[in-house]
């Protein structure tokens, strides 16, 4: 089948999620269906899944908040790797970013995560140093 890349639907959830657990993406500290919550209610345009006919085989986060664009919870599933997945959902978030005027994008990959660092170094995303840090105002 062919692969398309359209904006999230509620009944894509437990796909959505059994995907980023099976990718690794979730952490103990984020409830991945809270993020899906909150996602839905800020630019509900800019979370996008991949479907090869009913199955979830992809899916990103992106944001925009006037100065630069975000990529947060980009997967392909781990057994549909190296058909282009990754590169498709990026370049829809890229695209629909860049109608809203945004100017760059950014985004923060774990350092032990080398894949993907090697997946956006392939996509022209050059790595910088900045200090990460942040603070958690709801406790989830």
């Amino acid at each position: 089948m062919t692969i398309v890349v359209r904006p999230f639907d509620l009944a894509d959830t437990e796909s959505v999620v059994s995907l980023w657990q099976t990718a690794g993406l979730t952490r103990p500290w984020n409830n991945p269906y809270q993020d899906i919550r909150r996602k839905l209610s800020v630019q509900p345009e800019l979370f996008l899944v991949a479907a090869d006919g009913r199955t979830i085989v992809g899916s990103v986060m992106a944001g925009y908040d006037g100065h630069r664009g975000w990529l947060y919870y980009l997967a392909s599933a781990p057994d549909r790797r190296g058909e282009g997945i990754g590169r498709k959902l990026v370049a829809e978030a890229e695209d629909r970013l860049l109608a809203m005027g945004c100017p760059k994008v950014q985004l923060m990959v774990r350092p032990e995560n080398g894949v993907a660092r090697g997946f956006y170094d392939s996509l022209g995303y050059e790595p910088f140093e900045t200090w990460n840090t942040g603070k958690r105002l709801i406790a989830d």
